[in-house]
């Protein structure tokens, strides 16, 4: 992946060909007056989803695990070592309530979905962020894998990339503040990994400065170094092979944006008014969100925002009620109400989740564990019906008592909004077929 580092980076917690074109083979026989080619590519575009709204993906991760019971999934009638300190409030959807660490959020609950019922079986931190990001189950232990630790399978962001591609000068895919774990392109190859902006936009002197070409460097001269650049570039791919190409893609893309304005524009984050500002929390998930806006206004698809700091095991609530739910309620609040404002929510699919839920019961050190078993995602914009609550879960927040939704019911539903085809097939390194999403079907009642 390519990255541009400001700063230092915040500690983690405990190429293919598809089928189709295969299929475009030559061969002279006529079906019904159609070449085989030709009936099997009407086949495909019939099977297709039709024009999506979503043009771009927001996605904020709370990493760790956001205790689901105390956010948007109270149960006031559980005993109290169950439902926490917190109490539950209505918001201006009838019949919905979430805790009151949650007031902003309560404002605007038209404007998103809750899904109660997400649950699945990979219960550790960099196991589970590796099954949300791919849809694959790991082959390894928590915490074995260095970060990105997915070196097959494409990350959710990569899949947007290749699938979507750039609608502008800004890269399709990227990171902040830091990478995604599991993040990685996989065996897409280089060209669809996340640029990665590795800062802190909260800080005043906050600056891609790695956009800006050096002192006295004209931009003819950058030119003639990025000739030079291509023509060394040719003699090493021919030497090295793999290696010189995935560098030159890295080189490209470095190229593309110091010698773009637009993409000066978008990471400007002081450009904004100071009270959109405060609106997003002078937090870095606060300010992060905040540029994860201006990116996709710039054309950006899919932007991962990575918050850790929720694998809250023990004294959790204090750091719950000060620290970490405030400035997810306050971000993810102003994020759709400030899209709405500028008409972008319809085509702009956010997504707030963790690789888990927490466990329903407060353990002996007053925390809460780790829990897979259920789990809240929220989900605005991009073409979903807002104002609802899709699934249940018992009185417990335990388990799902409606049917469950998986991972990859998430991903193929992303998938599909995004105009993405979950079913499209690429060959792996191996030569074998490797769907987009190994499974899944749409959420009921989200569309």
């Amino acid at each position: 992946m390519f990255r541009i580092s400001l700063g230092s980076r915040s500690n983690s917690m405990c190429n293919g060909i598809s089928r189709r074109h295969l299929l475009r083979l030559g061969t002279s026989g006529l079906i019904g007056g159609l070449t085989l080619p030709r009936l099997l590519e009407l086949q495909a575009k019939a099977a297709s989803p039709k024009s999506a709204k979503a043009k771009s993906c927001i996605f904020l991760f709370l990493e760790g695990g956001p205790p689901h019971q105390d956010m948007w999934d109270p149960k006031p009638h559980a005993p109290v070592e169950i439902r926490g300190p917190f109490s539950p409030i209505p918001t201006n959807v009838t019949g919905t309530f979430v805790t009151d660490q949650l007031p902003l959020c309560a404002k605007v609950a038209d404007k998103y979905t809750i899904i109660r019922s997400h649950s699945h079986r990979v219960n550790g931190h960099t196991t589970g962020y590796h099954y949300v990001m791919t849809g694959r189950k790991p082959t390894f232990a928590d915490g074995d894998n260095p970060i990105p630790n997915n070196d097959f399978f494409p990350s959710l962001g990569s899949v947007v990339s290749r699938e979507c591609g750039p609608r502008g000068a800004l890269p399709a895919y990227m990171n902040l503040p830091h990478p995604m774990a599991a993040g990685g392109p996989g065996f897409y190859g280089a060209e669809h990994a996340p640029f990665v902006i590795e800062a802190d936009p909260t800080q005043p002197d906050f600056e891609v400065k790695d956009l800006r070409p050096p002192d006295g460097l004209t931009q003819q001269r950058l030119d003639v170094r990025k000739k030079l650049l291509a023509g060394i570039d040719s003699i090493e791919r021919e030497r090295t092979r793999g290696q010189a190409k995935v560098m030159s893609t890295y080189y490209n893309k470095a190229y593309d944006l110091i010698a773009s304005p637009e993409a000066k524009k978008a990471f400007d984050i002081h450009a904004e008014p100071d009270s959109v500002r405060d609106a997003y929390g002078r937090t870095q998930l606060g300010q992060c969100t905040l540029l994860a806006r201006r990116l996709v206004e710039g054309g950006c698809r899919f932007v991962g925002v990575d918050a850790p700091g929720w694998d809250v095991h023990f004294n959790c609530f204090p750091s719950l009620q000060t620290d970490l739910i405030p400035y997810a309620d306050r971000a993810f609040s102003t994020l759709v109400a400030d899209l709405e404002e500028r008409g972008l929510l319809d085509e702009t699919l956010v997504v707030m989740m963790g690789e888990m839920g927490r466990t329903p019961r407060v353990n002996a050190r007053a925390g809460r564990d780790h829990w897979s078993m259920a789990q809240t995602i929220i989900l605005a914009g991009g073409g979903i019906k807002p104002g609802q609550v899709i699934g249940a879960t018992d009185k417990h927040a335990a388990e799902p008592t409606t049917e469950p939704v998986g991972v990859n019911d998430l991903l193929f539903t992303i998938s599909r909004l995004m105009g993405i085809d979950p079913t499209k097939t690429y060959l792996g390194p191996l030569g074998r077929p490797v769907p987009i999403v190994d499974g899944g079907k749409m959420i009921p009642g989200l569309v």
